[in-house]
């Protein structure tokens, strides 16, 4: 019997005792993780979604629950868990629908402010209450760990000599990041992850998905996160508004806020770069490379911010912009 097989039982036996048996099941769009997603709909119009998670590629969807608590005992909106089996990386979870905000924002763009609002006060409404203090925490050394991902997978000619030295000036500049209490960051906090439930109150009416890598950091993260879209293009003034409410509502001062945001845009966008570089040339998703060019101007705007005026030279003489040469290189063989 194939491994294939045996997954499918197991799914049928988890399904079936969850008292779905019977449903019928479709497939939804996935993300760049290994776990793959169903939406499960029975007679009565009730619908819900399977998570499959295998063990054996390195899944593990305990975080995904413990994470999913705690927002939710903040009053916010990450689907309920109807039914779980561990061990087998298997949850059924409470359908939030399809109105992710990148697809209302293409049929309804006047919706935007209101959308990128709710998401802000989202935010500052999860950043009231400190993280668990055993969760990992997103200090400078791990932020620059994940952000020399360019100099391995984007770059040319990938060297360990600049890599190391790059690696040391950007621990030194996340160090420089504004003190302050950590808060839960969600990690991957944009568009295609926040669902619109304008039925529920205040920030509940943020439906949240994508959660179970959170870690606990600085609070601008995950604002940069939804304001620094890989995926959709942000007018200048709605991120200066945003940032704006954002500061009004944590009762922060602006400008260093908007230094810290700069900051962790670099960060977040260097990152970005290698991990849709290696997306491609190592998992054959050549996709990804068609959003490289957003992701640089991106970065090349929060290059341009005075506290980087040391390191944003370096940074860029040592990347090439993404021309159609650099393009191509990073699909590799694929079109």
């Amino acid at each position: 019997m194939s491994d294939h097989s045996d997954r499918a039982r197991e799914i049928a036996r988890f399904v079936a005792a969850a008292g779905w048996g019977e449903a019928a099941r479709s497939p939804l769009a996935g993300d760049a993780s290994n776990r793959r997603y169903e939406r499960l709909s029975r007679l009565g119009g009730q619908t819900a979604i399977l998570m499959d998670a295998a063990p054996d590629h390195a899944e593990d969807v305990r975080a995904f629950v413990r994470i999913a608590g705690i927002l939710a005992g903040a009053g916010l909106s990450p689907p309920r868990i109807l039914a779980e089996n561990l061990g087998a990386g298997l949850l059924l979870l409470e359908d939030l629908g399809d109105d992710l905000f990148a697809r209302l924002l293409e049929l309804h763009p006047g919706k935007e402010p209101e959308l990128y609002r709710a998401a802000i006060d989202c935010l500052a409404e999860l950043h009231i209450a400190a993280p668990p203090a055993d969760l990992q925490r997103l200090d400078a050394a791990h932020l620059a760990d994940i952000a020399i991902l360019p100099w391995q997978w984007y770059a040319e000619k990938p060297a360990a000599a600049a890599t190391a030295e790059m690696k040391a000036r950007l621990t030194d500049l996340f160090a420089t990041l504004s003190p302050g209490p950590d808060v839960l960051v969600l990690r991957d906090f944009h568009a295609e992850n926040l669902i619109w439930l304008p039925g529920r109150a205040r920030a509940a009416r943020v439906g949240l998905l994508d959660f179970q890598d959170a870690k606990a950091g600085h609070r601008a993260y995950d604002v940069v996160s939804l304001l620094t879209d890989a995926r959709r293009d942000i007018a200048p003034a709605l991120r200066a508004d945003m940032e704006a409410a954002y500061c009004r509502r944590a009762d922060l001062d602006p400008a260093r806020f908007a230094r810290d945001t700069a900051i962790l845009g670099v960060q977040r966008n260097l990152r970005i770069l290698g991990v849709f570089a290696r997306l491609s040339l190592r998992d054959g998703k050549p996709g990804y490379v068609d959003l490289v060019p957003r992701v640089w101007k991106y970065l090349a705007r929060d290059l341009a911010h005075p506290a980087l005026c040391d390191i944003g030279p370096r940074i860029t003489a040592s990347l090439p912009e993404p021309a159609g040469d650099v393009l191509s290189r990073l699909r590799g063989a694929h079109p």
